[in-house]
């Protein structure tokens, strides 16, 4: 095909030479010149064509020189690519041999492997057949049987984590809550011994009983009729008690007594002017003690409804203890807990002087004291922090805060620090007994002993039923029983005591 290329390119410079010369002549024919002129240009043309046709001559050979070598250059690299080909279909033939070769290697091997798996398990099933006639029961039965020892051994496991962990957690916590309630209740002064209202008048001499009575009971019917209380006038000499469920009622008439008595005279007339200058002194002394009590924690910005509530229960006894000087002396307890724990302090000291402010109206109101006292402040706008810490200071709501846990643990310290309550001796044996009760119920208990008026149980359990790790189990599910069926102030310490005796005689 080049050759043609040649060829074509040769005989298109011939002709464009042949008629550029034609041309040439053409011209020269047409002007008018003499012969020799004509004969000169006719040779010169002919020079010029002789000329383009050894250009053109010389070109083509150069191009088809220039084309040969390019067509052997590349005939010589078809045939080195034609023998590399030649050489990977070699090669390719070669590996697709190896592989087929490899493929049944592996297909040997595969099979030799199943007959060796196959021998095996027919050997393993004889082998597990022989021992279980040799054994007397089947793989079943042993793996059950393993099933339950690892079960035992990872509970025993989990037992021995778990007193573990629970003992060190123990150990933190008691440090650092001795720590902080340590701290709080060193910085705390307060009364050994708490105030006790006694509602009780005494009197100059026995006379004076009877102008109480009055004639026909005169003055005492009318005494009970003004100030809703009652009079005992019984055999104890130089003596008259004042009944009545509400403490300050019961205040107002013991100073309307107190009133009669030293002045001598009494009849209706004089009850009625006694009782009312009685009623304006108990209303300005309960003002004066709410405002007291608000100066003394050291709080301010309190509705005057319940800073008068808070007075009333200046005359409002707990197992003794004077709840106005408990909600004082929490508020400061809870201040500072709070302060040792970087909590708010002022919310802490809020919640506590007002947890027991429900108890000033529990009863005119029925239901709880903490219910009733959160209800109180929530209608008086108090935070909703504070409303919470109050119903929740006896768990009848579950605390969600600190600050309730503070309110807790304040209200407990107050109530529970040596000479600030008293218990009737009939509820305290009757707490005792439960106490008993409640430990008793559980399996493998022999005796319980409640000590230290009930803040301690020891626990003697069979050893033979309880071993150690059951035993501090069983210590930690009685703990957990005591909190979810009694209520008790500060906490109760549960020893179980676990003693192996072995006994014999020498004969």
């Amino acid at each position: 095909m080049e050759q043609w290329v040649l060829v074509a390119l040769y005989v298109a410079m011939t002709v464009v030479a042949f008629v550029g010369g034609y041309v040439l002549s053409r011209r020269i024919q047409r002007v008018e010149t003499p012969s020799e002129a004509l004969a000169e240009a006719r040779l010169e043309a002919q020079r010029i064509l002789t000329r383009a046709e050894e250009e053109a001559r010389t070109k083509a050979e150069v191009y088809r020189d220039r084309e040969d070598a390019t067509l052997e250059h590349r005939r010589v690299e078809m045939g080195s690519q034609e023998a590399r080909h030649v050489q990977r279909e070699a090669t390719l033939e070669q590996r697709a041999g190896n592989l087929a070769q490899r493929e049944e290697l592996v297909l040997t091997r595969e099979q030799g492997a199943a007959d060796a798996v196959s021998a095996a398990e027919a050997v393993k099933e004889e082998a597990r057949q022989g021992l279980e006639r040799i054994a007397g029961f089947d793989a079943k039965a042993a793996k059950a049987e393993l099933l339950e020892k690892v079960e035992a051994e990872a509970k025993r496991d989990a037992m021995v984590l778990i007193r573990d962990l629970d003992v060190r957690a123990r150990e933190e916590a008691e440090r650092r809550a001795q720590r902080i309630l340590a701290t709080a209740i060193q910085r705390l002064a307060a009364e050994v011994v708490s105030e006790t209202t006694v509602s009780v008048v005494l009197l100059p001499s026995d006379d004076m009983k009877g102008r109480i009575i009055g004639r026909d009971g005169r003055n005492i019917r009318s005494f009970e009729s003004v100030t809703g209380v009652s009079l005992i006038v019984d055999d104890t000499p130089e003596v008259v008690s004042v009944s009545t469920f509400d403490p300050v009622r019961r205040e107002i008439a013991r100073r309307a007594l107190e009133r009669l008595v030293e002045g001598g005279r009494i009849h209706p007339s004089s009850i009625e002017e006694a009782y009312a200058k009685a009623r304006e002194e108990v209303e300005q002394s309960i003002q004066d003690s709410g405002e007291w009590s608000l100066l003394e924690v050291g709080l301010t910005k309190m509705h005057p409804e319940l800073v008068t509530l808070l007075g009333r229960l200046r005359y409002r006894t707990s197992y003794g203890q004077n709840v106005l000087n408990h909600l004082v002396e929490s508020s400061h307890i809870a201040g500072m807990l709070a302060a040792e724990l970087n909590a708010d302090e002022v919310e802490a000291r809020r919640a506590a002087f007002l947890h027991d402010i429900g108890k000033a109206v529990s009863h005119e109101i029925g239901g709880s004291h903490a219910l009733v006292g959160a209800e109180i402040a929530r209608r008086f706008d108090e935070s909703p922090a504070v409303v919470h810490a109050i119903e929740a200071h006896h768990n009848e709501v579950e605390p969600r805060t600190l600050t309730a846990v503070l309110v807790q643990a304040a209200d407990a310290v107050s109530a529970a620090r040596p000479g600030a309550r008293r218990e009737a001796l009939e509820s305290y044996v009757r707490r005792l007994e439960r106490l008993e009760e409640i430990a008793a119920a559980f399996d493998g208990v022999e005796r319980v002993f409640a000590l230290q008026a009930g803040r301690e149980i020891r626990v003697v359990v069979d050893p033979g039923t309880v071993d150690d790790l059951a035993a501090s189990a069983l210590s930690r599910r009685i703990a957990r029983r005591l909190e979810e069926d009694l209520q008790y102030p500060g906490q109760i310490e549960v020893t179980v005591i676990r003693e192996f005796r072995a006994k014999d005689f020498a004969r």
